[in-house]
């Protein structure tokens, strides 16, 4: 049984009294194990399954722990347990109550942020500073969500107080912008918290226990979310030390304050290290015993046997540095999947991924930006997502907006002239229009608005006769449109032709393989690579251009691929909307950001670039002490051999290097640091 295979400080925990437990589970003590064993024990002492939450920070994770019940306990019994993310359980919640919720990503509801912000016209107002682009408002928005209970205008003017003067226009974009959603039926991952917590507020969900996992990564809305939901018992796990999310919201006063906040709470510290040998904790423990100590605690090792002392690589230049690692991992016996390189800023994979298939080493690269995020793959899950969702206005302006001079207000208007042809049905209003005149487009007028003063104006369809479009095509409405360009019809005549082939398709491998396969896609795999082959001088570098075209290619065949076991496409549009940043791509060495090593080990860990300026990296930092404790996750990761690598120099940009403070601070480099 799961209790059974416990040691004794995480029998203990595991057998916590019910009530407000903490669990301090230092790096490779097996939290994990101890969870499981909680909700076994919860299980042998008769409380209701249904009446156990299980709340994890990847849905992975939730689904290893529920496995690993499985072995022990009938699937009927297990499967009653809700668990997932804090996002994966408010959607099923939401979901079962608002059937048309419509889940997107941060890039989506972007665009539909630019979209409002755009029709402000700041220049009539003659101000005296400059305000913030669409994007960093954007960004400033969605991590005030997370961070504050404040109104936004408050927590916004505490950060930029010059910024008094537009804040009621700010104020305005985002008021609009939630409307928006709600209209759309559109939910961030930020929303499905907040709604979630506001409909706590007036339901109540009974639980007999919630357990949290990662409870040092939890933010200020998920701690209010936990609270919300009011549990009998609450039993979190997690690590002062490795609280590494605070440029994303996290916040560290969750797991610092939590015996204050709890009255009766009782904390439990997990202190044996089964993954690194003493070595390897010994330097780790050195450099975080720097920090101050929330919950005193120190790392003891639980393996024994023959080690290897962290050795400490030195080159004279970066690239240098790329290819003797790259050199090692060719030599070493270590399979490629077992080992891992490890970096703080993703400019340093770069080198090493170059060098690895230099000498044709299988790598897989995460923590940069994510498969799913690529613009290539994005296309082709917006137009799937469309067929899915024809009112999904967000995927639509995301597809338009790679047709050359139309934006995405202008994307937005086109949207809403399709649901007018077709009185509400958006393919009808593509495929075969029943109402031919234009839309009214014009709201109340307003000092902050650039666009729409006018009604719309309409325009001739026969300024396109020389386009060759065909009669279709020719008779369509949308060509009545003044502010569209020669450029843009063009892109709409492929945009029909492909939906007209597709539209009425279920099985996601015949939609995707047609989707692949139109001029519409093709277009875009061109415009692409001729971006990412563009050199700095604005020329195209042929070569660069043809790599980039391939990669483009091989990850359509990938998503391709992850679509043969669906047979659903609405399945298959969900498990990309949900699950897609969990999916890795390939095989070989791991290149991780230390953010994305969170949680991982690996038999041969390489820690590179470890100079001052690049770890830390005193731009990007929020602190010294966060700095520390990403260079302690980053170590904690390796088991068996532990390289710490640097160079001196970077030829390309004329820079000299110092080695960084936490190499002094582990010993590996004498004498104390200083800045210069």
């Amino acid at each position: 049984m799961p209790l059974s295979t416990l040691n004794a400080e995480q029998h203990a925990a595991a057998t916590a009294p019910l009530g407000h437990n903490l669990i301090i589970a230092s790096a490779g003590t097996g939290k994990t194990s101890t969870i499981v064993g909680r909700i076994a024990h919860l299980l042998h002492s008769g409380v209701d399954p249904s009446t156990i939450l299980l709340l994890t920070f990847t849905n992975k994770a939730a689904g290893e722990m529920i496995a690993r019940l499985e072995r022990f306990f009938p699937k009927k019994i297990v499967n009653k347990i809700e668990s997932g993310t804090f996002h994966a359980v408010s959607y099923r919640w939401l979901k079962a109550l608002y059937p048309n919720l419509a889940l997107k990503q941060p890039s989506e509801l972007k665009t539909l942020f630019r979209s409002i912000y755009e029709k402000r016209n700041f220049e009539r107002m003659n101000l005296t500073i400059q305000p913030f682009s669409a994007t960093y408002l954007y960004e400033m928005y969605s991590l005030y969500q997370n961070a504050s209970l404040d109104s936004f205008d408050v927590w916004f003017l505490e950060k930029y107080p010059e910024h008094e003067l537009v804040m009621d226009i700010y104020m305005d974009i985002t008021q609009e912008f939630e409307a928006e959603k709600i209209a759309y039926g559109f939910a961030s991952f930020n929303d499905l918290l907040l709604r979630m917590k506001q409909h706590l507020q007036e339901n109540t969900i009974s639980f007999e226990e919630i357990l949290v996992d990662e409870y040092q990564d939890t933010n200020t809305l998920q701690s209010a979310l936990i609270d919300a939901l009011q549990p009998k018992s609450l039993f979190c796990v997690g690590d002062y030390d490795q609280s590494i999310y605070a440029f994303n919201g996290a916040n560290i006063e969750n797991i610092a304050t939590f015996s204050k906040r709890y009255k009766e709470a009782k904390v439990y510290t997990l202190k044996t290290n089964y993954r690194s040998t003493a070595p390897i904790l010994s330097l780790a423990n050195k450099v975080i015993e720097r920090n101050e100590r929330i919950y005193p605690k120190k790392l003891e090792v639980g393996r024994h046997g023959k080690t290897h002392p962290p050795r400490l690589l030195i080159y004279n230049d970066l690239f240098e540095q790329y290819q003797a690692i790259a050199q090692s991992i060719k030599q070493t016996h270590v399979p490629s999947d077992n080992i891992a390189v490890i970096f703080r800023n993703n400019a340093s994979a770069d080198g090493v991924e170059a060098s690895l298939r230099e000498f044709g080493i299988a790598c897989k690269r995460k923590g940069g930006t994510s498969f799913f995020d690529a613009k290539e793959i994005k296309f082709l899950l917006d137009i799937v997502s469309l067929l899915v969702n024809p009112k999904d206005m967000m995927a639509f302006i995301h597809i338009f907006e790679y047709a050359r001079g139309v934006g995405s207000a202008l994307s937005k208007e086109l949207f809403q002239c399709f649901l007018h042809f077709g009185e509400g049905n958006f393919m009808q209003g593509i495929l075969s229009p029943t109402v031919e005149d234009l839309p009214k487009l014009n709201p109340n007028k307003n000092i902050q608005l650039g666009l729409f003063d006018d009604d719309q104006e309409i325009g001739s369809a026969s300024r396109f006769n020389a386009l060759n479009l065909g009669n279709v095509i020719m008779s369509h409405p949308l060509l009545k449109h003044s502010k569209l360009t020669t450029d843009g019809v063009q892109f709409f005549k492929e945009f029909h032709t492909l939906m007209h082939t597709i539209h009425g398709r279920n099985n996601p491998y015949e939609i995707l393989q047609n989707i692949i396969a139109s001029t519409l896609y093709k277009n875009i795999i061109e415009l692409l690579a001729t971006q990412r082959g563009r050199l700095k001088s604005g020329e195209i570098d042929e070569e660069k251009k043809r790599t980039a075209k391939e990669r483009i290619e091989r990850k359509a065949r990938l998503l391709l691929d992850l679509s043969r076991q669906y047979k659903e496409l609405s399945r298959f549009v969900n498990a990309m909307v949900l699950g897609g940043n969990e999916l890795s791509e390939g095989e070989g060495v791991n290149l991780l950001t230390v953010h994305a090593s969170k949680g991982l080990e690996f038999p041969e860990v390489y820690v590179i670039d470890l100079v001052d300026g690049r770890f830390p990296n005193r731009k990007m930092m929020s602190s010294i002490e966060e700095e520390r404790r990403l260079f302690y996750v980053a170590v904690t990761r390796a088991k068996d051999k532990l390289y710490l690598s640097l160079a001196t120099y970077d030829k390309i940009k004329k820079i000299e290097y110092k080695p960084s403070q936490f190499l002094h601070e582990a010993g590996m480099v004498k004498g104390e640091f200083t800045l210069e």
